[in-house]
């Protein structure tokens, strides 16, 4: 992809997906950087960028990449983490419906 070089495209259960060559998918990048500002609301937005690369073991750069695609396609990434997001609360509401009955 042109535009977004660092960029790749990859398949799964979940559809097509995009993701940084050597790295997370986009949506993930996006989603770590809502939590961290939500954790972290006094960082500077490098600072974030800084954080999510540190605990991801990405550069900044590949954060960076990250956010021009998501600011190019914002509707594609936020219903991947909409996606994700609704798929991890299933999976704790039925965790903690196992611990209480067998508890």
């Amino acid at each position: 992809m042109r535009e977004h070089p660092a960029i790749v495209f990859r398949d799964g259960p979940t559809g097509r997906r995009a993701g940084l060559m050597a790295g997370s998918d986009v949506w993930e990048i996006v989603r770590s950087l809502r939590d961290a500002k939500r954790h972290e609301p006094e960082l500077t937005d490098n600072a974030r960028i800084e954080l999510v690369a540190t605990n991801s073991g990405m550069t900044a750069g590949q954060i960076r990449s990250a956010i021009d695609y998501y600011l190019a396609y914002p509707d594609e990434i936020d219903q991947l983490v909409r996606d994700a997001d609704a798929a991890e609360e299933a999976a704790l509401d039925a965790w903690e419906r196992r611990r209480a009955l067998l508890s």
